[in-house]
């Protein structure tokens, strides 16, 4: 065991014993995801390296303090990423803030999302013990899988010390297409093409504009080019394009000066959900099942209006760090998070209320 996770599990345990909070954080680069941190800084981002890289395997492991780029840089070597595409949000983006904030990019809604690439996790929990779950193959688990849980979980259950993931071969293929819709249309075109064998990978439509990017087999991705129709874009600005938008450094992004806080709601929405019809620019991803909305209005209303749709809203940046940032849990719900925050962290110390108060 390392000196980092000595020195680690004994402060666990000295800040289990006062009662005393840790916040912990690796680069910082989404440390504005989620309600306000509190407590101590717990930097991780000493405890970094690659574990085990099986490329014929399709797996890594790697410690949790090893900057996102630099994984990402060992799988290019092999012609492999990591399928979810995930946001950086600046140059320190470690793989365990990766894991933990569970963001994806651009890929998630034909890949899958982080949480389905977890293969295994090793985590210190709220005893200051080393808790190892799940493994290097994606067939083994039985009971709960823990190490899909602590996805998301923005550090809550226990600080990540070492995570497994399952990579892919880059696509061989890839084009990017533009198209004049309206939303509606647009939401439409979507849906029917999802129904149908063509090689989508990521989707946005913004002002009037839809992007299609097409991955794959250059035979599937030239037949479907020919059959869809659209402008291609050239290479360097697709890739530019779709940069843009996992990092959220494009223009849409921006803070909106509206006269008041502006707030970008990250909505989680049935893919043939309608218009939102909600006052603000607005930017639709993953097939209309994510749309972005800046938005001043009063987040009851909005949080009506997307459940009315069936979905659920996040204030995603901007707003009130100390107000409710995630869609408000139904009892149950909040009562079996409540339980597994006791388990991994009986003493409270990890993130409190970084998801939800009180928690």
């Amino acid at each position: 065991m390392s000196d980092s996770i000595e020195q680690w599990r004994e402060r666990v345990r000295a800040a289990a014993a006062a009662d005393a909070p840790l916040n912990l954080r690796g680069g910082g680069t989404k440390a504005f995801y989620g309600r306000m941190p509190v407590g101590a800084v717990l930097d991780t981002r000493a405890h970094r390296g690659v574990v085990n890289y099986e490329p014929t395997e399709l797996v890594v492991t790697v410690r949790a303090g090893t900057p996102l780029a630099e994984l990402e840089a060992l799988l290019a070597e092999r012609n492999q990423v990591l399928a979810f595409e995930p946001p950086h949000f600046g140059e320190g983006a470690t793989v365990g803030g990766c894991v933990a904030a569970g963001l994806s990019g651009p890929r998630r809604a034909t890949a899958g999302a982080v949480r389905d690439f977890v293969l295994g996790v090793k985590i210190l929990d709220g005893r200051g013990e080393v808790l190892s779950f799940g493994g290097e193959v994606m067939k083994n688990v039985a009971g709960y899988d823990v190490s899909r849980v602590i996805a998301g979980s923005l550090g809550t259950l226990g600080l990540i010390l070492d995570v497994s993931l399952k990579v892919l071969p880059r696509p061989v293929a890839e084009t990017t297409l533009r198209f004049e819709l309206n939303e509606a249309d647009a939401i439409s075109r979507l849906n029917d093409w999802a129904a149908q064998p063509l090689p989508l990978s990521a989707s946005a439509w913004h002002d009037g504009t839809l992007t299609l990017r097409l991955s794959g087999a250059e035979t599937a991705v030239r037949a479907a080019e020919r059959r869809l129709g659209g402008a291609a874009l050239p290479a360097p600005v697709a890739d530019a394009f779709w940069r843009g938008v996992r990092e959220q450094d494009n223009e849409f992004f921006a803070p909106v000066a509206t006269g008041a806080e502006d707030v970008l709601w990250r909505l989680s929405l049935p893919s043939s959900a309608a218009p939102l019809k909600l006052a603000g620019p607005q930017f639709i991803e993953w097939g209309g099942a994510l749309r972005w909305l800046h938005c001043d209005a009063p987040a009851a209303s909005i949080r009506e209006r997307v459940a009315s749709l069936g979905g659920h809203a996040t204030a995603f940046r901007g707003g009130d760090g100390d107000g409710e940032i995630f869609q408000p849990l139904p009892a149950p719900l909040m009562a079996i998070h409540r339980r597994l925050k006791a388990a991994f962290d009986p003493a409270g110390i990890f993130n409190p209320g970084r998801l939800y108060q009180g928690l």
